[in-house]
């Protein structure tokens, strides 16, 4: 079985239930943070729905160097409707990319570069799961807690939540 074959199941479950917690964002609390060194509430969607157009910058390319010289603009949007239209292009794009992606492909080394010196280095297929997969379901965790604490009702994830019976 092909790499990406193996991955898509995976990609598809957590984008679904990351686009189910998407849905709940409360428009009215998007500069809301729970802390001072936190993002707020709608930065915190966006970078969410943004971590998803790193899998077709890793299957496309062979590194990323990040420049903390230049200028950096992080995406922010008004609404929820604005952050889910983002979510689901960027989702789009990105199964897009993993579904015509080779095992020869995915077995490339990849690195990721601060201004010009390598940080890190591993297969494409190990980027895909670490920095694009496990970082969504990451930051989707913090906006659980973050609209938990907004009495925002929770979806079912991977069992019933306290708000939801099933899947």
């Amino acid at each position: 079985m092909p790499l990406s074959d193996a991955l898509l199941p995976e990609f598809d479950h957590e984008t679904g239930v990351t686009r189910r917690l998407l849905e709940r964002l409360p428009d009215d609390k998007f500069e809301w943070t729970p802390h001072p060194k936190s993002m707020p509430l709608g930065r915190l969607a966006a970078h969410v729905a943004e971590v998803l157009t790193w899998l077709p910058e890793t299957v496309h390319k062979n590194e990323i160097n990040w420049d903390t010289t230049a200028p950096s603009q992080p995406k922010n949007f008004p609404t929820r409707a604005d952050v889910l239209k983002y979510f689901d292009e960027s989702r789009d794009a990105a199964r897009s990319a993993l579904a015509g992606v080779s095992d020869a492909e995915l077995m490339q080394p990849w690195s990721f570069k601060k201004d010009g010196q390598v940080v890190f280095s591993q297969p494409k297929v190990g980027v895909i799961r670490s920095m694009v997969l496990n970082h969504m379901i990451h930051h989707r965790a913090q906006l659980g807690v973050y609209l938990r604490m907004q009495n925002v009702p929770l979806p079912a994830m991977y069992g019933p939540s306290a708000d939801e019976g099933g899947f």
